[in-house]
């Protein structure tokens, strides 16, 4: 099967990527202004280590408006995503529903959530590890649904009992990946061949 992108719906070319580019790792992100708002993304990926900037594609609500994640990222410039184990698994699922901006996901979805430095916002509180970034840049994609913003990496947490070798930085995570509309885990390791 040969497809032309410019030839099939927006819904379509989702359903091919979806499915196509995975596994595609969770931003499970934390944002605080008025409200503290939890939300996840599966759009999201590493993008340099220098500097150490992630991506997520942010949408918008379903009345065309900014989503609150968007929205507190540009107006606070901070934000701190926590990686989702398969414990959280729920919790994660049910905190993409959208609630209305001065409404809390960790309240009505009973989310517990740390703070580990003062100037972010607070981590889930189960997460294995949990990244704390500022703001970067803005993407402007013509005709997106979606906004791509770049993250920079400031700070980073990892549960110890995750951490096989602190000294070389060896951590050992199982989490959950989004692979079309569904979850997987990603535990199963091959070595790669040697190359002589």
């Amino acid at each position: 099967m040969i497809v032309d992108f410019e030839n099939i719906s927006f819904s379509d070319r989702y359903k091919i990527m979806s499915h196509s580019i995975i596994p595609r790792p969770i931003a499970w992100i934390v944002t605080e202004n008025e409200t503290l708002n939890i939300a996840p993304f599966s759009y999201f990926s590493a993008l340099s280590s220098n500097p150490a900037t992630l991506i997520v594609s942010i949408g918008h609500k379903k009345d065309g408006s900014l989503k609150d994640t968007l929205k507190n990222i540009l107006q606070t410039k901070k934000c701190t995503i926590s990686l989702v184990s398969p414990d959280l698994l729920e919790k994660m699922h049910l905190s993409s529903k959208e609630l209305p901006y001065n409404v809390s996901e960790a309240d009505v979805f009973d989310i517990k959530t740390e703070k580990i430095f003062k100037e972010f916002p607070p981590m889930i509180k189960d997460s294995p590890a949990s990244f704390f970034c500022n703001f970067y840049q803005k993407i402007d994609l013509d005709d997106s649904k979606t906004i791509p913003v770049i993250l920079e990496i400031k700070k980073y947490f990892v549960n110890d009992k995750f951490v096989s070798d602190p000294q070389k930085y060896y951590i050992e995570l199982e989490l959950i990946a989004r692979v079309g509309k569904e979850y997987a885990l990603c535990n199963k390791k091959i070595e790669p061949p040697k190359i002589t």
